[in-house]
């Protein structure tokens, strides 16, 4: 008989790991996989910002979520995030590495980056791939040997369009003021955030662990009418995407609704790489 196709869609009883979980979209994933029945081990380095997320989402959803301090760069802290889930829940079902470097260009955050290639500082490059790549590496490596232990699990890497083709960096320039530009750590880690899917989804072959990407486009999170219209008019569906689209997509990942997928990278980004 075949299953009701939403039950496929419970998490009833898994852990999920989720990396970066105080962010924008981290809370978004948090709150969505637990309303799906999962139990959250919000893990960020802000680590006020991941208790508070986890009293929110457990009062929230009535599923028991938890925080950490964790620093994706470091292997002692990646290890001390899988110990602590297991410490509390027994098991670790997912991993979402969402931890990221991401320049903003929000009036928050507005008048920064600046740096051509040219002139890009050799530590800002360090800082963002020991984030973005050794980050994803470390956190992967450290789940691994529960998930293989329990003959299951689900990775999912949080990539980027932009490491799909390059950012038009026409949409951060304005004129009369000083250029902004999209930096080339964003590109080139996104990227490897695909390559180290591919690699992990073959490693893990016949070990029951399904490793997938999941590739944003862009979210608005308060950004100018100028950059909103710019940005909305390469996509085919012209808008920016809210926040919670990106969740609903996480949820069909790392859940059984996906059973049949390993390997691939799931594009969620209005068309912008359709055209």
């Amino acid at each position: 008989m075949t299953e009701e196709p939403f039950a496929k869609f419970d998490l009833s009883g898994r852990v999920a790991i989720i990396t970066g979980g105080a962010g924008m979209l981290g809370t978004q994933y948090s709150h969505t996989l637990a309303s799906a029945g999962a139990h959250i081990v919000v893990a960020d380095i802000d680590g006020q910002g991941a208790r508070q997320l986890a009293k929110r989402v457990t009062e929230a959803t009535g599923v028991e979520a938890i925080s950490i301090e964790a620093d994706v760069t470091q292997p002692d802290s990646a290890q001390a995030m899988v110990a602590t889930g297991l410490g509390r829940f027994g098991r670790i079902d997912i991993l979402v590495n969402n931890a990221a470097l991401d320049p903003k260009f929000d009036p928050e955050h507005a008048g920064r980056n600046t740096s051509r290639f040219e002139e890009f500082p050799f530590d800002a490059w360090q800082k963002a791939i020991s984030v973005n790549v050794t980050g994803m590496f470390l956190c992967a490596q450290a789940v691994a040997p529960a998930m293989l232990k329990a003959g299951r699990g689900v990775i999912v890497n949080v990539s980027s369009t932009y490491g799909l083709v390059g950012p038009d960096q026409r949409l951060y320039q304005r004129e009369g003021q000083e250029p902004l530009y999209k930096p080339v750590t964003y590109t080139v880690s996104k990227a490897a955030a695909i390559g180290l899917t591919k690699y992990l989804s073959t490693y893990f072959a016949g070990k029951g662990i399904r490793v997938n990407a999941l590739t944003p486009g862009g979210v608005y999170a308060g950004h100018d009418d100028e950059f909103v219209r710019r940005y909305s008019a390469k996509t085919v569906l012209g808008r920016m995407a809210e926040a919670d689209e990106m969740a609903s997509a996480l949820l069909f990942l790392v859940s059984d609704a996906s059973s049949y997928m390993t390997g691939a990278n799931l594009v969620v980004d209005g068309g912008w790489t359709a055209w």
